[in-house]
């Protein structure tokens, strides 16, 4: 662990025990009548900075992630393919021979790496890429079956006859899908005298636009033309009825318009103790603020920070992923899921990045339209809960 990173990790638990003596005589001032407002604005500040040091650690945690991604500078697998690439890019030069994938309107498919880089940055910044199952498809639709029981059975003697018993069920869900595209430009000129790294640069514009576009829909898209999102498919949701197997279930949080210690227990523990061991919690960061104030009965926040390099900060024993796209604390909404991702949600990726050079549209700029089909859906309800913002019942 290098020296700023530990030193982030020792000023975050610091800050945060500090958080915790200015948050108890906050609260033990408002139990009294006591004036508060400077204790509020104290503990405010204290979150604020927590908040920022987490934010580093956080992200030192995806640098060693991507270095380790980065393949220790290996050489390119298809070497010949990526310098054709690199030529069409510049030139728009393309060898028949090496243009894989190629389509009527001139479109090129990326070589291998350059498109393993765009999805590796996207795993980066994309925190539903990160906890859920990804999968690569090679068909425009992808509809998965699922078993919904039924087959009989029976105990019979050595020499009983066997009847006919029951036979189970399918039912099968098709998962949202659509295209994604971003369409940087540059000048002919920078790219004559290739002053920048063409592959970085525009793999850099690519997957920032794509991670922009990702988020929003793994979260709450409508399945329209994109993914359909998580939250669809808690119950009261608009795709409530579409899995096989129901929706996610609901859990209120104990308030009507915010969240309690004690929603937090009954979130974790109506979830069947065969999901729990890959379980974590996902909300956004200003969810995130008020749960670091809650207490269990003894008295212990449940919010821990990270101790250690490359692990999350933890909810009641559990990882915490910050999930921007999650809604904010208010009155009937959903600002938490708790549950294991990786059974519960599927990202599908249609195979190959596509890239059509166009320098007539925008002259004196190229333009490189970019595109990928990416769809998702709920693989299971099952494995997850959601928090709803509503007093018990």
């Amino acid at each position: 662990m290098d020296a700023a990173i530990k030193e982030a990790i020792e000023n975050a638990n610091r800050t945060f025990a500090q958080f915790k003596e200015a948050n108890d005589k906050r609260i033990d001032a408002l139990e009294k009548g006591l004036p508060s407002a400077d204790v509020t604005a104290k503990v405010e500040k204290m979150g604020d900075d927590l908040s920022a040091l987490q934010a580093a650690i956080d992200e030192h945690s995806i640098k060693m992630a991507s270095i380790q991604m980065g393949g220790g500078g290996l050489q390119p697998r298809d070497a010949e393919y990526t310098d054709a690439f690199k030529a069409h890019v510049k030139k728009g030069d393309v060898q028949a021979a090496l243009n894989k994938g190629a389509d009527d309107q001139g479109g090129y498919l990326t070589p291998i790496e350059w498109d393993r880089t765009i999805t590796n940055k996207l795993v980066l910044k994309s925190p539903m890429r990160q906890i859920c199952q990804v999968i690569s498809v090679s068909k425009a639709g992808f509809s998965k079956l699922f078993n919904m029981g039924g087959t009989g059975s029976g105990w019979v003697g050595e020499t009983d006859p066997r009847p006919q018993t029951s036979t189970g069920t399918f039912a099968s869900l098709t998962f949202g899908q659509g295209e994604i595209y971003a369409n940087p430009a540059a000048t002919q000129g920078i790219l004559d005298d290739a002053e920048i790294d063409l592959e970085t640069w525009l793999a850099g514009e690519v997957d920032t636009q794509f991670s922009k576009q990702e988020g929003p829909a793994f979260a709450a898209g409508d399945g329209v033309k994109k993914p359909t999102g998580i939250l669809t498919y808690v119950t009261g949701g608009a795709n409530a009825t579409a899995h096989p197997f129901g929706a996610i279930g609901v859990v209120n949080s104990g308030a009507a318009a915010s969240i309690t210690s004690d929603g937090i227990i009954d979130l974790i523990y109506d979830l069947p103790s065969a999901f729990t061991g890959n379980a974590r919690f996902t909300m956004n960061r200003n969810t995130q603020r008020l749960v670091r104030k809650l207490k269990d009965g003894q008295g212990n926040y449940l919010w821990q920070p990270s101790f250690v390099a490359g692990q999350p900060a933890t909810l009641a024993g559990y990882p915490v992923t910050e999930m921007p796209d999650m809604p904010d604390v208010a009155a009937n909404s959903t600002p938490i899921l708790f549950g294991d991702f990786h059974q519960a949600y599927l990202i599908i990726d249609r195979i190959g990045v596509r890239v059509l050079r166009d320098p007539y549209t925008a002259k004196p700029y190229v333009l490189f339209y970019t595109t990928k089909r990416v769809g998702g859906g709920l693989l299971n309800p099952e494995p997850m809960r959601a928090m709803k913002v509503a007093a018990s019942a």
